[in-house]
Order: structure tokens, then sequence, then C-alpha cells
């Protein structure tokens, strides 16, 4: 289904985390397109999370690290994971002795990255303007989540550090699974739904979405597009 609501951009209320990590390495995004919108609908949402956030923790704030994704750069990062997850694990890719280990490293980073799709019924969910990446920040500084954002492996699970936390409440790691929590916790409040491997990701209406919190379809689909407009 796709109910055609237009992309806009981030309000400045909402930290965008710049230079864009993407762009900063070459993705290609084509001219004039901006990462920071999403559709209408989920920016309201987004908004209505930080109302949340700064309920419960006046100094802290949403901080932005990716939004809207164009398929061709959803292909880019796919090759760059890789790429980067091989030279992690002394994997050379054009060793046919390492072809296990190189089909390993594929299906650890399949557990991150979705593949690239230009079929409209299955688009990568940041192609849908629904998802967000994004962590917490207190006076415009990113706050310490116990794992970067587009970690590969174990940490990047949202409750990582629950076991830790639950035994030592006062340890880093509770610290840290405390943060995860509550960004959970405000994303959820405004009908977010939370990838199950990435603390960091976050979506309403996509595919994704209506699988975790069991909608009959989604709300947006199709890979978008930019355009003068913006709109989709």
């Amino acid at each position: 289904m796709e109910c055609h609501e237009p992309l806009e951009p981030l309000p400045p209320s909402l930290l965008r985390l710049t230079p864009h990590p993407y762009q900063a390495i070459g993705a290609p995004y084509g001219r004039g397109a901006d990462p920071f919108r999403l559709r209408s609908g989920v920016v309201a949402r987004l908004l209505e999370a930080q109302g949340q956030l700064q309920q419960r923790e006046p100094t802290l704030q949403l901080a932005i690290f990716d939004a809207w994704r164009p398929v061709a750069v959803q292909a880019f990062m796919v090759d760059h994971a890789i790429a980067e997850e091989c030279r992690r694990q002394g994997v050379d890719p054009s060793d046919a002795r390492q072809r296990d280990a190189f089909r390993g490293v594929i299906a650890e980073v399949g557990r991150f990255w979705a593949p690239p799709s230009d079929n409209p019924a299955t688009p990568p969910p940041h192609s849908t303007g629904a998802a967000v990446d994004l962590t917490l920040a207190e006076s415009g500084s990113v706050l310490d989540m116990g794992g970067a954002i587009d970690a590969i492996g174990a940490v990047s699970e949202p409750d990582h550090y629950s076991a830790a936390a639950r035994s030592q409440p006062q340890s880093q790691a509770g610290v840290w699974q405390r943060r995860r929590d509550l960004l959970k916790e405000v994303m959820a409040v405004a009908g977010f739904e939370q990838h199950p491997n990435e603390w960091w990701h976050f979506s309403h209406g996509d595919q994704l979405w209506a699988w975790r919190c069991g909608a009959p379809q989604a709300i947006y689909a199709g890979a978008l597009v930019p355009s003068s407009s913006a709109t989709v």
C-alpha cells in the first residue's frame, strides 16, 4: 500500500548529526538529495517522541544519524559494510579458500543491512521514508550508548547489556542499557517499532513496522525518488 504522503525535511528542533556519515564517504545521493527528511507523518511522530523524552529528561534530545535513503545508497552502503567487515575479520573475498568465511560475512551483514531492491513490494526500510536511525544527545553532544550506530555484531542488539544491568545496575553497562531502554520507550509511545538487531533503528509505517506490531500491511511502499517538490 502507498498513501502518497510527502517527504519533508526534519525541523530544526531535531538535532542532525553532521556531516552526514554516508555522504561523507561518497554515497550516491544525487544532486540536491537530502537524507535528513522523512514522511510527514513520521516527522510528526518523531516530534512526539522528542516531547516524551523531554518530559522525562528535560536536558536530552533526539539526535538523527540517518533518515531517508535512496536504493542506490542502500546498495553502496551494503557493499561498504561487507568490505569493512571483511577487513575487520581478515577475510579476502577473492581467496577461494575463504569462500565460507566470506559467505559468513555476507550473512552477518545481512542481519543489519536490508538488501537493495527496486521492487516496490519489497523496499528497504529507509527508502520508504518511514525509518530513522537515531540516538540520544545532551547539550548537543551524543551520549555513549555502549556501541556505535551501524556496528556489526551482538553489541548492537537493543538488550545487549540487560543481564549485566540487572546484576550490576550502577555499572557502565547499566547506564548504557538504561539509555537504550529510554530511547526505545519514548519511540514506542510515539508509535515506532524497533529493529530487533539494532538499538538505533526505528520505523513507523514500513513493512518491518507492520511485521513487528501485527498490522495487516505497511502504510508506505516503494523506493522513493528525489524531486524538486520532495513528494512521492
